[in-house]
């Protein structure tokens, strides 16, 4: 349905309510001894009025209720034989029936047919029985020679926001969930880079110094022996540079020791030299304490970053622009690769990119990914750097 229509629909209906309504109270006031019966016409309103599924009140300029319909009488739990008569006040909480003459009295001088009650608000509404329920409303006015008249439309939305509140807590939930998940394997990964870099570094130290040991005692003509420590001292070396890598990856130890300006650095030199992609690196700001959430985010972002630009991308150029200032560090990350359109994105979106969005997410960022063909791949993510940020450093 196009947007116009509702509000059209809306409109229209409230104009029939407000005619009808100005018909009862001129039947009314003509009093019990000359009864009319309604037009052809006016019945099959009131019928649509009476069978419509949203709740329907019109009040005159007291805020008497004229019209009452079924719907209004199953949401506040009133007959419409007791309700007629008598004062909105009754369907309005305590706490706001003082301001609604003065809302109704504003609304009746701005000339306005319909509008929205509320705004972006909730309209509040008080059940016969007490209870108080939110309610979605909007509300017209009619005006005859006998005065205004005001018909307010209303649903009952109690079930919606009794459903959003338990998205809203699960969505918490999640959320507290995917911090913990997240926490959690940052602790699992800084154990594994422990025990690399301490058990197993140490242990290939002491084969190495063993190693030369034993090849110090052989004979100055056993060369194949010696050829043979030769190679098990590469196949060391080359063990132990495997083992600080592994380490590294998982945890940087200058993370922790130098911080992120120290670690960003590093990172970008080893993945020149792993991948031979040119890395261009500035980084600008004070190096300031960022907490240890914080600064293993941005971190991990430049680390997914990129991995997705070597796995992916076909560059060979990368740029990075890391700023911090006490409100928040901005990382700012292009290559020059071949890019992708905004469909091929959705569709391949890999793992890489969703855990930056959910680190963005988790602290309270904003992530911007843009790519085109044959533009590369752009990507700005702002972090801010709250109160607990800088209270859980300290």
């Amino acid at each position: 349905m196009p947007p116009v229509l509702p509000s059209l629909l809306l409109a229209l209906a409230c104009i029939a309510v407000g005619f009808l309504a100005a018909r009862l109270r001129q039947r009314r006031g003509a009093g019990a001894d000359k009864p009319a019966s309604p037009a052809p016409g006016e019945a099959r309103l009131y019928g649509i009025i009476q069978s419509a599924m949203e709740a329907i009140i019109t009040v005159d300029a007291s805020q008497t209720i004229v019209i009452f319909n079924p719907a209004a009488e199953r949401i506040f739990l009133c007959p419409a034989t007791e309700a007629i008569g008598t004062s909105l006040n009754r369907f309005i909480p305590q706490r706001f029936r003082h301001t609604h003459p003065r809302d109704l009295a504003r609304f009746g001088r701005t000339g306005v047919s319909e509008r929205q009650m509320g705004g972006d608000r909730k309209v509040t509404g008080l059940r016969a029985n007490g209870e108080e329920f939110p309610l979605e409303a909007s509300i017209s006015q009619w005006e005859d020679e006998h005065g205004k008249l005001y018909t307010v439309q209303l649903r009952d939305v109690t079930e919606r926001e009794r459903a959003n509140q338990e998205l809203e807590a699960s969505r918490n939930e999640l959320t507290r969930l995917s911090t913990a998940i997240q926490n959690i394997r940052e602790e699992e990964k800084a154990h594994i880079a422990r025990e690399l870099h301490d058990d197993l570094g140490q242990s290939l130290t002491a084969m190495k110094m063993g190693l030369s040991l034993l090849e110090g005692m052989l004979p100055a003509d056993a060369t194949p022996a010696r050829a043979q420590a030769a190679s098990l001292h590469a196949l060391i070396n080359a063990t132990v540079g495997s083992v600080r890598r592994i380490a590294s990856s998982l945890r940087p130890v200058m993370l922790d020791d130098l911080g992120l300006f120290a670690a960003v650095e590093w990172l970008a030199q080893d993945f020149n030299e792993r991948y031979a992609i040119e890395t261009d690196v500035h980084i600008s700001g004070e190096q300031i304490e960022l907490g240890h959430a914080l600064t293993t985010a941005v971190f991990r972002i430049v680390q997914e970053a990129f991995t997705n630009t070597a796995r992916h991308a076909g560059a060979s150029r990368i740029s990075l622009r890391l700023e911090c200032d006490p409100q928040s560090c901005r990382l700012d990350i292009r290559d020059n690769g071949v890019g992708a359109t905004p469909t091929q994105m959705a569709k391949v979106e890999s793992f890489g990119l969703l855990g930056i969005r959910e680190r963005v997410r988790l602290l309270g960022g904003t992530l911007s990914v843009h790519s085109e063909p044959a533009q590369g791949f752009h990507l700005v993510a702002t972090l801010p750097i709250t109160t607990d940020t800088v209270e859980e450093t300290s």
